[in-house]
């Protein structure tokens, strides 16, 4: 079982294949950003399935796949195929905007993904092209009628609740949700790069509140490895998770990093630690190498963020960190 220096079991692994996006949320990537990645700093497929066997092998059990917008790497869902073989991987799923879902669902589901995340912050079409600097929300519902038609276990919908716009589309979107079977997950922006700082921060505990009398929510549980606190109606019909890293912070349940597609692994959104496994393997580390790697940077984890304390610290975006 895999801890860290704080005594939390870390088996959740946020996976980046790719710090490129088609679209340009301007609460995630700044207008004219150009400062991605060189593929040929990539990590490989190769390179993928043998830190995450050993990463596996250890304890890390849960994957999930992300980007920038992992659909947009080329042969994602042979990747997908070979993570969900790894002995010891027990739940693999992916986060995507869904520009390219109804593309690929049925084949990420045959490939081994059970769950999705979806990114959805506005059924307005104006509104979403304003946010995402596309005209994509027909692209998305039509993705997400393609991925319920696959038969995932589970599909979620995470919308990022902005202080003057999205607010007032929260109640559609529920509605959206309930009639479909999607579990609704509303998130709190991270001031994480500029665009984060800037994008209308909202406190969701007034507003978990205000569905809850509405709604008649009860508190409850969703299956997942991530850390939104969730309320559901009494019949079990409907589900709405709330992520609040800045009201209600969760780091002393934190139980994940990320690994960048240049194979940097980082401890915390809320700090710059991390451990280098591309130049580990470039230098020729082996599987023990690879190991002590990983449980010396578990061990120097932080306790927690330090966003309300230092909001300007992060520099890098999130499509630079992965999702």
């Amino acid at each position: 079982m895999l801890t860290d220096g704080c005594g939390r079991r870390v088996d959740y692994l946020r996976l980046s294949v790719t710090d490129r996006c088609d679209l340009r949320c301007s609460y995630c990537m700044p207008t004219g950003f150009k400062d991605y990645e060189e593929p040929a700093h990539w990590l490989s497929f190769d390179q993928i399935e043998r830190l995450l066997s050993v990463f596996a092998r250890l304890g890390m059990r849960r994957i999930r796949l992300t980007g920038g917008e992992p659909l947009l790497r080329n042969n994602l869902t042979e990747l997908a195929r070979r993570l969900a073989a790894l002995p010891g991987v027990e739940d693999l799923s992916l986060s995507t905007n869904g520009t390219q879902l109804a593309k690929y669902a049925s084949r990420l589901k045959a490939a081994g993904v059970t769950r999705l995340n979806v990114s959805l912050d506005s059924l307005d079409r104006r509104r979403v092209r304003a946010i995402t600097k596309r005209d994509v929300l027909p692209q998305v519902l039509d993705g997400l009628e393609a991925a319920r038609a696959a038969g995932f276990s589970l599909i979620k919908v995470n919308m990022v609740a902005l202080a003057g716009t999205t607010d007032a589309d929260i109640e559609n979107m529920v509605a959206y949700c309930m009639e479909r079977g999607f579990v609704l997950r509303l998130i709190e922006t991270m001031p994480v790069g500029a665009t984060g700082r800037d994008a209308g921060y909202l406190d969701l505990r007034p507003v978990r509140e205000r569905l809850r009398a509405r709604f008649g929510l009860v508190d409850g549980v969703v299956p997942g490895g991530g850390p939104a606190r969730y309320l559901v109606a009494p019949d079990g019909g409907f589900q709405i998770g709330f992520i609040t890293p800045i009201s209600q912070h969760f780091c002393a349940t934190c139980n994940r990093v990320r690994l960048s597609v240049d194979g940097r692994m980082f401890l915390c959104l809320g700090q710059d630690n991390a451990v280098d496994f591309r130049r580990l393997l470039l230098d020729g580390g082996d599987d023990a190498a690879i190991e002590r790697a990983l449980l010396d940077g578990l061990r120097a984890k932080p306790a927690r963020h330090e966003f309300n304390q230092q909001p300007d610290r992060i520099v890098r975006f999130m499509s630079m960190t992965g999702g």
